[in-house]
């Protein structure tokens, strides 16, 4: 091979990794956008702190080290990780066939063991908890209706 069918072989390869970068680009900078890291700050904030006016308890009173291993809900009944909650919503629960998403979930988590106020849908306080427990999940395959792991 000559050395101008070399470099030109080396532009061309330069030139496809450039084009497939700039289409991933805009994916990257989403990924990135500052609101969206504030977003899951402040829900990560909420995990860890916010009671809900309820009974005390966080939501990492259950959901042992911010989500991110095995827990127990208030009855002793072990929990798998939040690790790939996002990816297997929505759901359908098992008892009356209802569809289920991740803001549904969190509200009932909130209701139920919390006994606190639930937050609106809409709210910042529940958009930034999803937020928060859709980041546990990222990188992870989407799984609609799996088993939490």
């Amino acid at each position: 091979m000559t050395h101008f069918a070399h470099s030109r072989q080396a532009g061309v390869a330069v030139l496809a990794i450039g084009s497939i970068l700039a289409l991933l680009g805009p994916l990257a900078a989403r990924a990135a956008d500052p609101s969206l890291q504030e977003a899951i700050a402040r829900g990560s904030d909420n995990f860890l702190h916010n009671t809900f006016g309820g009974s005390g308890r966080v939501c990492n009173t259950c959901h042992l080290g911010g989500g991110t291993q095995p827990g127990r809900l208030p009855n002793g009944e072990a929990i798998p990780s939040l690790a790939n909650a996002a990816a297997i919503f929505p759901r359908i629960r098992e008892e009356d066939h209802a569809l289920i998403t991740l803001p549904d979930q969190v509200r009932s988590c909130v209701a139920g063991a919390i006994k606190g106020k639930v937050p609106d849908y809409g709210s910042d306080e529940l958009n930034s908890l999803v937020s928060y427990v859709t980041s546990l999940s990222q990188g992870k395959a989407i799984d609609m209706g799996g088993v939490p792991k």
